[in-house]
């Protein structure tokens, strides 16, 4: 009798699959239940926000930034305002600064929330997915309060932001910090230290150190494989160098050091640092200041391109904004973190399991819109 010989499949993926978290598609060969590779291929959520930019005044772009990655956008906000700003040479108040870290820790808890729950959904643990809605949701309300929209926020102005907080609002984010962080201990109990997701994620997906710098991994994915790098620290930017919190990394503590395990973990650890922060936003923020301060209807920047980076809740956000003068931006480049971890998908998914690439994926936390723009 002859050898038993296999075939090797080449399967899509998606582009509609509820575990590509969104219109991406994976080129996938495999033999059997184990892949000999898969290739993201992207393009489908492309939606020429860039190009947008050079037909919109500098104000009137602002948006269409809540687009870049609607799960961030106050980060979006700040980092387009930021860039302009800088270009300009607009100083905002203290006040707004404070105003605009408080929005961007609160989006950073939302989104995390979000990560964390789906990636327990997609290897089997529905529970905690609608704990973590049921709290983002109290998020969401707050931020409602505060500039009326729960998810494409358009908060963030060049000058400052459009809204004040309004009165008591700071009481009532502080009691959400008091009820959520024992809920994380609960949340940890529930999903965080359950074996059976502990077993899904240990182990799968390593990162290492080296192939997460050398692929230009940033934020959560980055920080998994060890490597202590934040903006917010680093290349401190707005009032963040007057906070105290830690940058937590992977330490390896569900099996190996970079693996799904923990970015999941790294993500958990940063929602308590958010926290932190944001009690230290209403202890220090300045009683009196302007949320915008004025700046002309039409901004004209002088000729000239600037670079700025903050860190969102999926890494190091860059805008690239060059000006020729106008009222309307020359060339507007965001650079995206979900852009850059599709980058390491082929290499990584090389020997494993078709289940395991869910996991994988959804531990990089990747926004399909960010990655097109």
């Amino acid at each position: 009798m002859g050898e038993l010989r296999t075939q090797e499949m080449l399967l899509n993926m998606g582009p509609q699959h509820p575990s590509t978290h969104g219109v991406i598609r994976f080129v996938v060969k495999t033999d059997g239940e184990v892949m000999t590779t898969a290739v993201p291929d992207v393009g489908y959520l492309h939606r020429s926000i860039e190009k947008i930019a050079e037909k919109a005044t500098y104000h009137g772009f602002m948006p269409w930034t809540d687009r870049v990655d609607y799960l961030a956008a106050m980060n979006c906000n700040y980092t387009y305002a930021l860039a302009v700003e800088r270009l300009a040479g607009i100083e905002t108040s203290r006040r707004a600064e404070f105003l605009r870290v408080i929005s961007m820790e609160l989006n950073r808890i939302i989104s995390h929330l979000l990560a964390v729950g789906a990636l327990g959904m997609d290897v089997g643990a529905y529970t905690p997915f609608v704990h973590g809605l049921r709290e983002r949701e109290k998020v969401n309300d707050l931020i409602e309060e505060l500039c009326g929209q729960r998810l494409t926020y358009n908060y963030a102005r060049v000058g400052g932001v459009i809204y004040d907080m309004p009165p008591g609002w700071d009481k009532k984010v502080l009691s959400f910090i008091n009820q959520f962080e024992p809920l994380l201990e609960e949340f940890n109990r529930l999903l965080t230290d359950n074996k059976i997701l502990i077993h899904r994620l240990r182990g799968i997906g390593v990162i290492t150190k080296e192939d997460a710098i050398n692929y230009n991994l940033v934020g959560p994915n980055l920080r998994g494989s060890g490597v202590k790098w934040d903006l917010r620290k680093d290349i401190p930017y707005s009032v963040y160098p007057e906070f105290d919190f830690e940058i937590p990394v992977g330490t390896g503590e569900g099996g190996a050091l970079g693996d799904c395990y923990d970015r999941y973990m790294v993500r958990i650890k940063e929602m308590r640092e958010s926290c932190k922060i944001l009690r230290q936003c209403f202890e220090k923020i300045p009683a009196e200041g302007e949320a915008q301060v004025k700046v002309p209807k039409k901004v004209r920047p002088p000729a000239g391109e600037v670079y700025v980076r903050t860190e969102s809740t999926r890494g190091d956000l860059g805008c690239y904004l060059v000006s020729d003068g106008s009222d309307k931006p020359y060339r507007v480049k965001f650079r995206a973190g979900s852009f850059t971890a599709m980058s390491i998908v082929e290499k990584i998914s090389r020997g494993m399991m078709i289940a395991d690439l869910v996991a994988f994926i959804a531990s990089l936390d990747v926004v399909a819109p960010e990655i097109d723009r």
